[in-house]
């Protein structure tokens, strides 16, 4: 297992990059891994109802893909903070590269189930360790006090950036083949019904992966670690656990962080599940239906784009990153409230309204994500970095998974919207009272607020 101190020595090089650099990989790493996932957005749900799956079933398979990634959280942000963030990451990129192939040519139930697994299991490895290498490597060339907001806040756009221009590609290549005429049939026909138009944007999407895993392997340089054999793994990674799940407990302002990760997922599950069908009973077909969610999860990536990078501009507008977080989570409420209330209305008031309240989301998401983070990563040291990420998005997955199930349960109508508004707003409501600042202890290390301890680590 490596110890704070031999990771911190180790570090100290930070493998020889600059900040500018290492802004610019981290940027790369997170386009390049959101890229495919965007392809696979705007047909994913309407991928398996084509495939003959009801509304249930796709919400059975998301939240197959929420709970593998809930559940593996944990291990593999502490797999990362023992072996490697490097690694990790390339064994991600390899998992999702078998992940669309099954999506992509499954029909079966199975097949479809073992390839939302096999995506949640490397989201649940991706969610820390490219954000940790850009710390660690920021600490290490310019310390601990080093600016993060600002490559947090291009990575968070870098992300939205790419899920835009994947959604696109993905509900503009169906739409496109679909034109040429007799190429679906032909297709369908050819592979046995294996590929369908619908299913193009996640082969795809697999050989993006491909690239990625490459650049991974190539750009994400890090320090020498100290040799860890089996046992030091699988000793390690128990360790990191048990200390990850301390973290909410040991830190009122981390507790807070996570909850409101909860609260994000309800979002997320409500939109993703909820919107594709919307736009497909608008248009009437599914190839056009994906077309046009295509452009509006765009736009909502945008959105996101532009609230990361105006993150810093809110924290100082609004007085902290706490008190910016409060404000983000207001505009996400506001917008889920307008897509509630228009669900049943199709006038072209109600669907500016509704597409105003998809915007809001996604730039109220967008703006609080690099100020929670920003807060997240002053409370913790780099031995247990990429594991708090892993809690953090633990909380979002585990949520997502409830709320996709009851909003899939539920009739269509306003109830999804206005819950998942609800459950935001509770998340908002914990910022409106400000944490207890850390206490800083002799020779400036700063305390958390409950037990006055260094910032907290996942390592005991």
């Amino acid at each position: 297992m490596v110890g704070a101190e031999a990771l911190a020595s180790s570090s100290s090089s930070g493998g020889g990059l600059d900040e500018a650099t290492a802004r610019r990989r981290f940027v790369t790493v997170s386009f390049l891994f959101w890229l495919p996932i965007g392809m696979s957005i705007a047909t994913g749900v309407l991928l398996f109802t084509e495939r003959g799956m009801g509304l249930a079933a796709v919400a059975g398979f998301y939240a197959v893909h929420s709970l593998t990634a809930a559940a593996m959280e944990l291990p593999t942000g502490g797999l990362s903070d023992v072996i490697g963030r490097r690694p990790v990451l390339a064994i991600a990129g390899l998992l999702n590269l078998a992940a669309f192939t099954l999506i992509g040519l499954g029909s079966a139930g199975w097949a479809i189930v073992l390839g939302m697994g096999l995506m949640g299991l490397a989201r649940a490895l991706s969610s820390g360790p490219a954000e940790a290498w850009y710390v660690d490597t920021v600490h290490a060339h310019a310390g601990p006090d080093a600016d993060l907001r600002t490559g947090l806040a291009r990575g968070g756009s870098a992300t939205s950036a790419a899920l835009a221009l994947g959604t696109l590609l993905g509900g503009g290549l169906p739409w496109l083949l679909g034109l040429a005429p007799g190429l679906g049939e032909w297709l369908t026909d050819t592979t046995g019904g294996l590929v369908i138009l619908l299913s193009v944007p996640a082969l795809l999407g697999a050989l993006v992966e491909v690239v990625f895993v490459l650049y991974v392997l190539s750009a994400l340089t890090e320090p020498p670690r100290v040799r860890t054999g089996v046992r030091g793994v699988v000793g390690g990674v128990p360790a990191a656990i048990a200390a990850g799940l301390r973290l909410g407990a040991r830190d009122a302002l981390i507790r807070r962080i996570l909850l409101t990760a909860s609260a994000a997922g309800a979002a997320l599950a409500a939109l993703e599940l909820l919107t594709p069908g919307r736009a497909a009973t608008l248009m009437g077909t599914a190839e056009s239906g994906a077309l046009v969610f295509a452009g509006l999860a765009c736009a909502g990536f945008l959105c996101h784009a532009l609230g990361s990078q105006l993150a810093p501009l809110v924290a100082r507008f609004a007085g902290s990153s706490e008190r910016a977080v409060l404000v983000s989570l207001g505009l996400v409420t506001l917008g889920l409230t307008f897509l509630g209330l228009t669900a049943h209305a199709m006038t072209s008031l109600a669907t500016t309204a509704a597409v105003t309240g998809y915007g809001l989301v996604y730039l109220g998401l967008g703006a609080a994500g690099p100020n929670e983070n920003d807060l997240l990563h002053r409370r913790v040291d780099a031995s247990g970095r990429a594991t708090a990420l892993s809690v953090q998005s633990l909380s979002l997955q585990l949520v997502a998974a409830g709320a996709g199930l009851t909003a899939g349960s539920l009739p269509p109508g306003p109830l999804p919207w206005l819950l998942a508004a609800a459950v935001v707003l509770a998340g908002a409501l914990l910022w409106v009272r400000r944490a207890a600042p850390a206490k800083p202890r002799p020779g400036g290390v700063p305390r958390t607020e409950t037990d006055g301890t260094a910032p907290v680590s996942a390592h005991p």
